[in-house]
Formats: structure tokens, sequence, C-alpha cells
């Protein structure tokens, strides 16, 4: 018997993401995002949701461009940071002795240290409530050759991304391989 726990953000896991901006004056800035996430194929976007309040909504808007800057498991710390403190008080880059590098595609900057980072242009802002969302049309994903396998795509245990479940406000690391999607239940399709 399943109970029933209300309307609360109580979902398995969320992506942990960076989103890379530069403030108004040019300055480089970075903040977690965790609710975020795949939202269109064609074109390829992503969303990430973000409150009015925070310093890197302003500079969306603005710059009408943002990144996405997925960590690996080693970054944990500094990812934390990075939803903790505001780029409005303090220099985020310099302080976790990050190398902001200029956006080939958009006028937003990345994490040079991160293994997988992706370029995006503001395509839509749908405001839902306390969060507005923010779509991005994905111009560029840039991976270090490290994290590359078959077909020159991204392996997620090579990545060693990390993942935050809201309702314990918790970090996990990403599990195993446990099968092919769109495979592992054709034998179902009969």
């Amino acid at each position: 018997m399943k109970k029933s726990l209300g309307a609360k953000i109580i979902v398995g896991a969320t992506p942990v993401w960076i989103v890379g901006t530069y403030d108004t004056a040019g300055k480089p800035n970075i903040m977690a995002s965790a609710w975020a996430g795949v939202c269109c194929s064609e074109p390829p976007c992503v969303a990430v949701s973000l409150r009015k309040a925070t310093y890197s909504y302003g500079s969306i808007i603005q710059r009408k461009a943002f990144t996405v800057n997925i960590p690996s498991a080693e970054y944990m710390r500094e990812a934390d940071y990075a939803g903790i403190a505001s780029g409005k008080d303090i220099d985020k880059f310099a302080k976790m002795k990050f190398t902001p590098v200029k956006g080939e595609f958009v006028d937003a900057p990345y994490i040079s240290e991160f293994p997988l980072v992706i370029e995006c242009r503001l395509l839509h802002t749908i405001e839902i409530g306390l969060h507005t969302q923010f779509i991005g049309e994905i111009m560029d994903v840039k991976a270090e050759e490290g994290v590359l396998g078959e077909k020159e795509l991204p392996q997620m245990e090579r990545i060693d991304q990390f993942l935050f479940s809201p309702g314990t406000r918790t970090y996990y690391k990403m599990g195993s391989f446990l099968g092919k999607a769109f495979s592992v239940g054709k034998d179902l399709v009969k």
C-alpha cells in the first residue's frame, strides 16, 4: 500500500548542473541548478529553472545565453558551494580556482575543469511560479576526450556525474550500467 506524502518535490534524483553566465559588467558567474533536464530533441534543448532572486536570472535575461556545466563527483563540494554563495557577493570562479572559458557559440562562460559542457541560446522563458524556466537551445556540446566512448559519445561512467535528491537534500553517485535503452524491453513488444 502506498502512503500519500502530499504535493512535494520528492523525486528520486535530479541532475546537478552548474549554469554559467556573464553579469552586466561581463564578469563570469556560475550557480548550481538541480531543477534541470532535457526538454526537447528537435531542436535539441535543455531547461533550467531559477528563482528571480538569483544573480544569474538577470544575466540570462540580458545575455540570452547560458552554459550547462556537468561536474564529476570530484567537484561535489564546489558544485554545492556554487548553489550556496551568490555571484553578487563573490567571484565564484576565483574562489574555487576554476578557469572560465568564453563560449564559442553563445555569450556565456563555461568551466574548463568540468568534463561535459553545453552551450545554450535562450529560446523561451516560462514563468511558472517561484521559478522561471529557461529553455535553451543547444548550440554545441563540448566533452573532454577522456569521457568519450563508442561513436564519440560521452560515457556516464567516465563523466562520474552525481545526482541530487530534493526530498532528503543529499547527493548520490550515479549507479552502474543496466542495459541499452530502447532495447532491453523489446521482448515485451509482441
